[in-house]
């Protein structure tokens, strides 16, 4: 095995391991054999968590699985490297832990990570649509859209690159996608020619915000948002859209789910006080701000759709996880098509 300090910067231990997805229990004793010297073999314990539909998340543990120590693994899925910046992705956890938003990353090893377990429970659908809790994660997206990249320099969103990269991968490795590649093509450029337009700032996002993402610590009051495959400066009213559309949730896509308006309205108003808070400015919020951030917000929740739409008729093709993907994808399409009139052709 070879391992590289960690001391220098940012510079993240490695390890040059891989673990075997089907039996992970070796590679995982390895890996804990440099992380957790103190654990004795016989009594670590591995709890598999089910939530995604991308990796595999193993907890490690001594005892129980909320003790500080524990340690989470994710085994990157199957093909994932062709639309996962996993260089960008230890650079976001860096920067989210740095600003006390988010976990401590570990260690990388050959096909994945591991980082610090955020002790509460992952959020539910239920959960999502109360007030306390919306609020809660309202303030916390604030926050988070108000740190400022290192280099103080003006940033590309994220958006039009990636979507570029899924739609080449998808005209180049799906054989007679649905819809056609020339109609997901047309969509793309209808939509950067709609949406670059809007005056949305490019922030810190999350991009990826559906509730098994979102971790909530009920005696502390507090919300945290983990996993950061997708992270990246971008637009602001995308990835509060983006969050929007996950109401309507993964396993059964159901966008009578959707938040209505007046559920999103009290939703802005707690991000804009947040995140005015965050950037030194005036934390009064007026109704005409809330009103201009939910018109940008809706507009951008049709490229959400349409982003996660390709990104799920790349999975599959690729992925090794049980999950209907094109149903999935379907799903989000449809709705994007839906709506895709109705929200952009509302006015300012």
């Amino acid at each position: 095995m070879d391992s590289e300090s960690a001391g220098a910067g940012n510079q993240l231990l490695y390890m040059d391991i891989h673990i075997d997805e089907n039996e992970p229990c070796r590679g995982i004793l390895d890996l804990l054999s440099i992380l957790r010297p103190q654990w004795k073999a016989e009594d670590i314990q591995l709890k598999t968590f089910t939530e995604g539909i991308t990796n595999q998340l193993i907890g490690c543990y001594v005892g129980s699985v909320q003790e500080p120590c524990c340690v989470l693994v994710r085994l990157y899925g199957k093909m994932t490297e062709l639309y996962v910046n996993r260089d960008k992705e230890v650079e976001m956890f860096q920067l989210f832990h740095a600003h006390g938003c988010g976990p401590e990353i570990y260690c990388s090893f050959q096909n994945g990570i591991c980082y610090e377990f955020i002790r509460g429970k992952v959020l539910d659908d239920e959960l999502l649509r109360q007030p306390s809790i919306y609020r809660l994660i309202a303030a916390e997206m604030g926050r988070i859209h108000s740190i400022r990249p290192k280099c103080g320099l003006p940033v590309e969103p994220l958006l039009w690159k990636k979507m570029s990269h899924f739609l080449t991968l998808v005209q180049s490795s799906v054989k007679s996608p649905v819809p056609s590649f020339e109609t997901l093509s047309a969509e793309m450029e209808l939509l950067k020619r709609h949406l670059s337009q809007i005056d949305s700032p490019t922030v810190l996002c999350h991009n990826d915000l559906l509730t098994k993402n979102i971790i909530y610590n009920h005696k502390e009051g507090m919300v945290k948002f983990i996993d950061y495959e997708y992270a990246d400066y971008n637009y602001q009213a995308f990835d509060i859209g983006n969050h929007f559309n996950e109401f309507a949730g993964v396993n059964d896509v159901n966008y009578s789910l959707y938040p209505s308006q007046e559920l999103q309205r009290d939703w802005l108003t707690a991000y804009l006080e947040s995140y005015k808070h965050s950037t030194g400015c005036e934390v009064t919020v007026t109704e005409a701000e809330v009103t201009q951030l939910y018109i940008q917000v809706c507009k951008f929740s049709l490229a959400s759709n349409f982003f996660w739409g390709l990104w799920a008729i790349l999975q599959s093709q690729y992925s090794s996880i049980d999950f209907d993907f094109q149903r999935y994808s379907m799903a989000r399409l449809n709705y994007y098509f839906e709506k895709k009139e109705e929200y952009l052709g509302i006015k300012k």
